[in-house]
């Protein structure tokens, strides 16, 4: 078992699942179809599961499970993969998330096209799989790259009337960021050839290579500036509450809760380790980004009518801790961010995916819509006011534990950033408790009257993510048992100490 290539195999689980899809004829049957690609989700779940078994957490820090073939050899490109903890916590929110998101999106799409849906999203749990996986910057651009393609029809195709204009506004943000990280992963290449006289792609080699300062500072910028897009920071978040609001809940879904942790993910993976120097001398920079987009996706969410274009603007305030507690480097700082990565996975796809119910029994996103929804589905209600109170860190929830933590780790080296910081956490509760009320309270509108209540196939998509974010608010321990060797090893990378106020002290 331990000769097994799981990683390649991971990859290849959803790959497959995906080309089967899309060529069952529609006489096969829709539903057949939908339950043969959620087949192939779980059957990934359980890859994964075999996968983790063979990690052994006392060298977390360390790439695991590593396999390293000839690619492009004149390039010194090839497929490298291996985990660490933070690439086995992002893959096990990719397996955890796709099948709940194809199991609840069961009766969105419309039989004749639920192949294509389908699809596309076990192709794009492929892609993403190998860019959490990928330990060759080159494979992980080709990857990074890719993963647009599926998400643009995704958005394109199986959104609302506005679909068309927000999957190409999401296209040419991504590509410009991508066309960006591509002239600067040559110009690593070339400086590596520069330096040693060979060019790889390989991170940990990459990692070794004695730049310049000036080299890292115009490096940094293109690297943080494609990371930054895909985040979303302010001000290159624009493309977001578009895409979002024009998708189906699922589809948001996937988009927040997994792809845009692409970008925090490259941060911690190759702008901090590739260019230690620089990512310390410009944290200022990506701490002002991460603080205006704490503020400034709270006070548009609260201005939002529309209900995803709301949690979009939530989610931009949520990656902004996530990116305030990465450049506080403080080893609790950068474990928050990791264990907030996981954290607001769930809590997008348990909020995202129960006002999806909602919005598809009224046909609506608009608030006012929904006022008294409380009266008709008080089951429903009750999914709602869970995922509301996860998105603001309510305490015994996973998402309270890593708001803390990036909280308390920022304090300890910036206290007048950590305190400013702490206000958001005040008006998130606005916007989520006015969310409820003017959701779910008052006399029912006439779109919400008759409608059914929750089922139990939409009970139980939303069951293991409600599970997990009570269980991790609970024991968080494991997960930061995984977490916290890579957290330390990157403070490692960038050559910095924990304030005094945290030597000695663990999450």
């Amino acid at each position: 078992m331990t000769n097994l290539p799981y990683l390649t195999l991971l990859i290849l689980f959803p790959l497959v699942g995906s080309l089967v899809t899309f060529a069952l004829p529609m006489a096969f049957g829709a539903a057949r179809i939908k339950a043969v690609a959620i087949g192939f989700s779980v059957a990934s779940f359980f890859m994964f599961v075999l996968t983790a078994l063979q990690f052994e957490l006392g060298t977390s820090d360390k790439f695991q499970l590593t396999e390293n073939y000839e690619w492009i050899a004149a390039f010194g490109v090839s497929w490298a993969v291996g985990v660490d903890g933070l690439g086995l916590v992002m893959l096990g929110l990719v397996a955890i998330l796709v099948p709940v998101v194809l199991l609840a999106g069961w009766s969105d799409i419309a039989d004749d096209v639920a192949g294509k849906f389908f699809g596309l999203v076990l192709l794009l749990q492929a892609v993403v799989t190998g860019v959490f996986a990928a330990t060759d910057l080159f494979m992980f651009y080709v990857f990074f790259e890719v993963m647009l393609i599926p998400m643009y029809f995704l958005i394109g195709r199986f959104g609302d009337q506005n679909r068309r204009k927000a999957a190409v506004k999401f296209l040419i943000f991504s590509l410009v960021g991508g066309l960006v990280l591509l002239a600067g992963v040559i110009s690593v290449w070339v400086n590596s050839i520069r330096i040693t006289g060979f060019g790889s792609f390989d991170l940990e080699y990459l990692s070794s290579l004695d730049l310049s300062l000036e080299t890292q500072r115009w490096l940094f910028m293109a690297f943080f500036f494609a990371f930054a897009i895909k985040a979303p920071l302010v001000p290159l978040h624009s493309w977001l509450p578009d895409a979002a609001g024009s998708s189906t809940p699922t589809v948001a879904v996937l988009l927040i809760g997994i792809l845009d942790k692409v970008g925090t993910y490259g941060m911690l993976r190759f702008l901090l380790p590739m260019f230690p120097e620089a990512s310390v001398e410009l944290a200022p920079i990506a701490l002002t980004l991460a603080v205006l987009s704490i503020f400034y996706g709270a006070i548009m969410a609260i201005g939002s009518r529309d209900i995803k274009r709301l949690m979009a603007y939530v989610s931009i305030s949520h990656f902004g801790f996530i990116v305030l507690g990465i450049f506080a480097f403080t080893t609790q700082g950068i474990s928050g961010s990791m264990f907030y990565m996981l954290s607001h996975g769930l809590s997008t796809a348990a909020l995202f995916l129960a006002a999806g119910y909602l919005m598809q029994r009224t046909q609506s996103s608009k608030i006012d819509d929904h006022a008294g929804a409380f009266q008709t589905t008080p089951l429903l209600a009750g999914f709602i006011l869970f995922g509301a109170l996860s998105s603001v860190a309510l305490p015994g929830l996973a998402s309270f534990i890593a708001e803390f933590t990036v909280l308390l780790g920022t304090f300890a080296r910036y206290p007048l950033l950590a305190g400013f910081a702490t206000l958001g956490i005040v008006v998130a509760a606005v916007y989520a408790l006015w969310l409820y009320q003017r959701t779910m309270t008052g006399k029912p509108s006439d779109a919400v009257a008759g409608i059914k209540e929750i089922s139990g196939r939409e009970v139980l998509a939303l069951s293991p993510i409600i599970a997990l974010t009570i269980a991790l608010g609970f024991v968080p321990q494991p997960a930061f048992d995984v977490l916290n060797p890579t957290a330390t090893k990157v403070m490692q990378q960038v050559n910095q100490i924990d304030p005094a106020a945290l030597i000695g002290g663990d999450n």
